[in-house]
C-alpha cells in the first residue's frame, strides 16, 4: 500500500521524482465542481482533486462521448456488472446528467485553455486582438441609458455565443463614481445576463476603455450614443469618436438610446410656474436693462441701440410668458427708456420727435412680436395636442387587431388627458334588464373610478351601443370629447373582442368535451359489453334447469361471474378517476409515504383485480427499493403503481418486471422497468393519453386509462411520469416525486 492518504499524492511524489505519469479523471471529481456535481447529480463525490493538480499537466486531453453512447456501453455490460445496469442508468447515469456533466468538463477545458493563451500573449507582450474567442464588453455610465445597453449588448452576445462584460470607468481621483444604488442595479442586471462587472479607474475614458478591452482579449465594444449638445461636440470630439479613431481591431458599436435624443436638459417648469415667471420677468427684465445701460452703456450707445436692448427684452418675455406679459413689458420699457435715457432725463416729457417716434415703433413692434410668439407656441402646442392624439386612435386601432390588454390602453387615455380615474360601463340591453342584469364596470384603471354615468365628471357615449367610457378628473372640452368618442369605440370594440375569444374558448372546451364523451362511449362500449355478455352467460347457464353443472363447472362459472364483476369494477373506477382528474377535484394528503409497504399494497390489489393475475406473475414483479420514503399521497401512490405494473406485467408476459427507487437531490424516482416488446420509438407521450392502447389489436385489455390515470395523480402530488426505453428491450416508466423533508425540518 501507498504512504499517502491520496493518489494524487502519488502522483505529486512520481514527478518530483522525474517520472511521467499519465492518468484520467473524471470531471466530477475536480474539486471546484464538488458542489456543482452535488447540485446536478444528488451524489456528492467524497473523493476529489485538487484543481491544481490537473493544472500542472503539461498536456490535457479530453476524452469526449455522447450520453447516448455511454448508456449504450452501460446497457451493454462494458462498465458495470449487469445487476447494476439498471439502477446505473436511471440514478446517476441519466441522459440529462450526463449532458450536463459532459458541459462542465467542456467549460472547464476551456477555461483553462483560455488561461494559457492569455498568459502566452503576455509573455510574448502581443497587444494585438487574437479572435480566438468572441468577448463583448459594453462601457455604461451609470445613467439612465445603462440598462438598455446591457440589454442590447446581451442580444449582440447571444448570438455568437459570447462572453459578456460589463465596464464602468471611473476617475483616478475617486471624485465621480457610481453610487451604490446605480451600481447595484447594474450588477443585478448583469448577474440576470451571466454577464461579469468589472470597474476601471482612468482619467482617460476612452483609452481606458480600450486597454481593457484589449486585456480581456474582446472582439466588441458597445458604446452608448453622446447626450451632448451640437455645440459642446464643435469643441470637442466625444468619446465614441475617439473610440472609433483608436480600436483598431475591435468592433465599435454605438447604440442611440431615448436619453441621448434629450441631452443634459434643465427641468422644465410646470404651466403655473411659467406663468408666474413669466410675470416676474415682465417687471425684472426691463429693469435690469434700464440698470446696466443706465450704469454702463449709456455713454456708447444713441436711442435706437438703447431701444434695440430694451426690445430684446421684451422678446425674451414674450418667449416665456405670451402676449399678456410680453406687452406689461413693452409699456414698462417704454416708461424706463423714457424717464432715464431720453432727454429730458428723469421726465416723462419727450423733447425730441424722432425719439418720440422711435419709442412708439419700440412699443408697437415688441407687442406684435408678442403676438406671433404666442401665435406660435399655440400652435407648437396644438400639433403636440394632434400627435398625441393621433398616437392615441392609432395605438386603440392597433390594439384592436392584437387583443391587447384594455386594461393598459385605458391607463394610457388617463395618463394623455390628465385624469383620475377611466373605467368603461356596459349597460344592460332591454332584454337583460328584464331579466334583471344590472350595469357592469368592464374595465377601470386609476383611484376612485366611476361605476355610474351620473357620478362621472366626463361621460362618452358609444354610439347606440350600450357602452360608456366614464371620466373622473377635470372636465374636458367639446375636442376632447370628440377625439374620446373615437377612443371609446375602439374601446368597446376590445371588449366585445375579449367576450367573443372567451365565447370561443367555452365553445371549444364543450367541443373538447363532447369528443371526449363520444371517444369515451364508443372506447367503453366494448369492454362493458365482453365482461357483461360474459356474466349474462354464466348467470344463465347456472339457472337453466335442464343442465346438470359439476362442481368443477359450477366453480368455474361462479369464476366467470367473478371476473367479468372485476372488470366492470375497474374500468368504472378508472373512468371516475379520469373524470375526478378533469373536473379539478382530485385533492392529494401529501405526507411521508413509505415506499416498500405502498409497493406491497399495489401487488395485493393487482392480485385481486380485474385482470387475475396469477400469484406466479406477481411473483415475477423484484422489489428494491431501499427503504424509499416519498412526500406522496399514500392512496394515490398506490392506485399509480398499481396501474403501472399492471400494465407491465400485461405487455410483458414472461418477463421479470423490476420496481426500483432512489433519491436525486431533493427528489425520488421511481422505476418500474419491463423486458418486454416495449413501444415504438417516438410515442412515448402517446402511453399517457387517454384511450391509448399501444400494441394493442385485440381490444380485450381494457379501455386503456391506466395509464392516462397514473399521469394525473402524479401531476396532482407535484410530480411528473415519463417513459423511456429499456435498454436491451422494454418500457421503463420513471415517477419524479418530491423528498419529504427531514423530520424536524423548518
Amino acid at each position: 500500500g501507498s504512504k499517502n492518504a491520496k493518489r494524487w499524492q502519488d502522483v505529486e511524489e512520481l514527478l518530483d521524482a522525474g517520472i511521467t505519469v499519465i492518468s484520467t479523471v473524471n470531471v466530477q471529481h475536480l474539486e471546484s465542481l464538488n458542489d456543482v456535481v452535488a447540485q446536478i447529480t444528488g451524489i456528492e463525490q467524497k473523493e476529489t482533486i485538487p484543481d491544481s493538480i490537473v493544472r500542472q499537466a503539461a498536456q490535457v486531453e479530453l476524452i469526449d462521448i455522447t450520453p447516448e453512447a455511454l448508456r449504450r456501453r452501460l446497457s451493454h455490460g462494458n462498465v458495470y456488472a449487469p445487476e447494476r445496469i439498471d439502477a446505473a442508468l436511471s440514478n446517476y447515469f441519466r441522459r440529462g446528467n450526463l449532458t450536463a456533466l459532459r458541459e462542465l468538463a467542456l467549460l472547464w477545458l476551456a477555461d483553462q485553455v483560455d488561461t494559457a493563451l492569455v498568459k502566452y500573449r503576455a509573455e510574448n507582450k502581443i497587444t494585438d486582438m487574437w479572435e480566438a474567442r468572441e468577448r463583448v464588453v459594453v462601457a455604461v455610465t451609470g445613467g439612465p441609458e445603462s440598462e438598455t445597453l446591457v440589454r442590447r449588448a446581451s442580444r449582440i452576445a447571444s448570438k455568437s455565443s459570447a462572453e459578456l462584460m460589463v465596464v464602468h470607468v471611473i476617475r483616478g481621483d475617486g471624485l465621480a463614481g457610481l453610487s451604490e444604488t446605480r451600481m447595484g442595479k447594474i450588477r443585478e442586471l448583469a448577474n440576470s445576463l451571466d454577464a461579469s462587472l468589472h470597474t476601471v479607474v482612468g482619467d482617460d475614458v476612452a483609452t481606458a476603455l480600450l486597454d481593457f478591452a484589449r486585456e480581456m482579449n474582446a472582439t466588441q465594444l458597445v458604446l452608448g450614443t453622446s447626450r451632448r449638445s451640437r455645440w459642446a461636440r464643435v469643441f470637442e470630439e466625444g468619446i465614441g469618436a475617439r473610440i472609433l479613431e483608436m480600436s483598431g481591431k475591435i468592433d465599435v458599436h454605438l447604440v442611440t438610446h431615448e436619453e441621448s435624443k434629450r441631452g443634459f436638459r434643465a427641468a422644465s417648469l410646470s404651466p403655473r410656474e411659467r406663468r408666474v415667471a413669466s410675470w416676474l420677468a415682465a417687471f425684472i427684465v426691463p429693469s435690469a436693462i434700464c440698470a446696466v445701460t443706465v450704469t454702463f452703456l449709456d455713454p456708447y450707445l444713441d436711442t435706437g441701440g438703447e431701444s434695440a436692448l430694451f426690445f430684446v427684452g421684451v422678446l425674451l418675455v414674450g418667449l416665456l410668458g405670451g402676449v399678456a406679459p410680453a406687452i406689461l413689458s413693452a409699456v414698462l420699457s417704454g416708461l424706463l427708456l423714457n424717464y432715464y435715457l431720453i432727454a429730458p432725463r428723469h421726465s416723462f416729457t419727450i423733447a425730441e420727435p424722432n425719439s418720440a417716434i422711435t419709442e412708439l415703433v419700440l412699443l408697437l413692434i415688441a407687442v406684435a412680436v408678442a403676438v406671433l410668439v404666442d401665435g406660435a407656441a399655440k400652435r407648437s402646442r396644438e400639433a403636440r395636442r394632434a400627435s398625441q392624439e393621433a398616437e392615441l386612435l392609432t395605438l386603440f386601432a392597433g390594439s384592436v387587431l392584437r387583443g391587447a390588454d384594455l386594461e393598459t390602453l385605458l391607463e394610457r387615455v388617463r395618463e394623455t388627458y390628465a385624469q383620475r380615474a377611466v373605467s368603461m360601463l356596459r349597460e344592460p340591453t332591454e332584454e337583460e334588464r328584464a331579466d334583471g342584469k344590472k350595469s357592469e364596470i368592464v374595465a377601470c384603471v386609476g383611484r376612485d373610478p366611476c361605476v355610474t354615468v351620473d357620478r362621472a365628471d366626463t361621460a362618452i357615449e358609444v354610439g347606440d351601443d350600450e357602452f360608456w367610457m366614464l371620466m373622473a378628473g377635470r372636465k374636458l372640452s367639446a375636442r376632447d370629447r370628440r377625439v374620446l368618442g373615437a377612443v371609446a369605440k375602439q374601446a368597446a370594440g376590445l371588449v366585445r373582442q375579449r367576450e367573443l375569444a372567451e365565447e370561443a374558448s367555452q365553445t371549444e372546451a364543450i367541443v373538447r368535451a363532447d369528443e371526449l364523451r363520444r371517444s369515451l362511449l364508443s372506447a367503453v362500449s366494448h369492454d362493458l359489453r365482453t365482461p357483461l355478455a360474459a356474466a349474462k352467460v354464466a348467470v344463465s347457464s347456472l339457472r337453466a334447469e335442464d343442465v346438470a353443472f359439476s362442481p368443477e363447472d359450477t366453480a368455474e362459472l361462479l369464476a366467470t361471474i367473478e371476473e367479468s364483476i372485476d372488470q366492470l369494477t375497474a374500468l368504472v373506477g378508472n373512468l371516475l378517476d379520469s373524470s375526478r382528474l378533469a373536473a379539478g377535484v382530485v385533492h392529494p394528503d401529501l405526507r411521508r409515504v413509505y415506499l416498500e409497504e405502498t409497493v406491497q399494497r399495489a401487488l395485493v390489489s393487482i392480485g385481486k383485480g380485474a385482470t387475475g393475475f396469477s400469484r406466479s406473475a406477481i411473483d415475477r414483479v423484484k422489489v428494491d427499493v431501499d427503504d424509499a420514503v416519498v412526500y406522496a399521497d399514500a392512496g394515490l401512490l398506490e392506485r399509480v403503481l398499481a396501474n403501472l405494473i399492471d400494465n407491465a406485467l400485461r405487455y410483458a408476459p414472461d418477463c421479470v418486471v423490476r420496481v426500483n427507487a432512489g433519491r436525486v437531490g431533493d427528489r425520488v424516482l421511481i422505476n418500474v422497468i419491463d423486458e418486454g416488446p416495449g413501444i415504438p420509438h417516438g410515442t412515448e407521450e402517446q402511453v399517457f393519453a387517454a384511450f391509448q392502447r399501444l400494441g394493442d389489436h385485440d381490444n380485450t385489455t381494457g379501455v386503456g386509462l391506466g395509464m392516462s390515470v397514473a399521469r394525473g395523480f402524479v401531476e396532482a402530488m407535484g410530480g411528473t411520469i415519463a417513459a423511456t426505453d429499456t435498454p436491451g428491450g422494454g418500457l421503463t416508466v420513471v415517477v419524479d416525486l418530491a423528498a419529504p423533508q427531514p423530520v424536524g425540518a423548518l
